[in-house]
């Protein structure tokens, strides 16, 4: 059984909808892309390790949802500003998606 928090520590998170804009490979890395994601008014960049599960042109446009509030990382040498929301079992892996149209910037709740 996982860990229980309270509603009040998870609404100290920070998730919103972003649009992929910009994905590129992390130069040096097998694993990661760099990526700029439009969150409506701001764009964020994210570093993570996708590259075995989607390629670069299936990245482009996803709508996904994004933790902003993570502090700062540099990975590979390349600054990530929050963390994007994915499934995961076994060896198959599915970015959070949403199911209908909505802006940028959208608040997870």
């Amino acid at each position: 059984m996982s860990e229980e928090v309270t509603f009040k520590e998870f609404k100290r998170l920070d998730i919103k909808i972003g649009t992929v804009a910009e994905v590129e490979r992390v130069p040096g890395s097998d694993k990661l892309y760099k990526m700029q994601v439009d969150m409506g008014g701001e764009r964020r960049q994210i570093v993570t390790g996708l590259v075995d599960y989607y390629t670069a042109e299936e990245m482009m446009g996803k709508v996904i949802a994004v933790v902003l509030n993570l502090k700062p990382v540099k990975i590979f040498g390349q600054w990530s500003y929050g963390m994007l929301l994915a499934a995961e079992k076994d060896d198959k892996l599915a970015l959070l998606t949403v199911d209908r149209e909505i802006p940028n910037g959208a608040k997870v709740t």
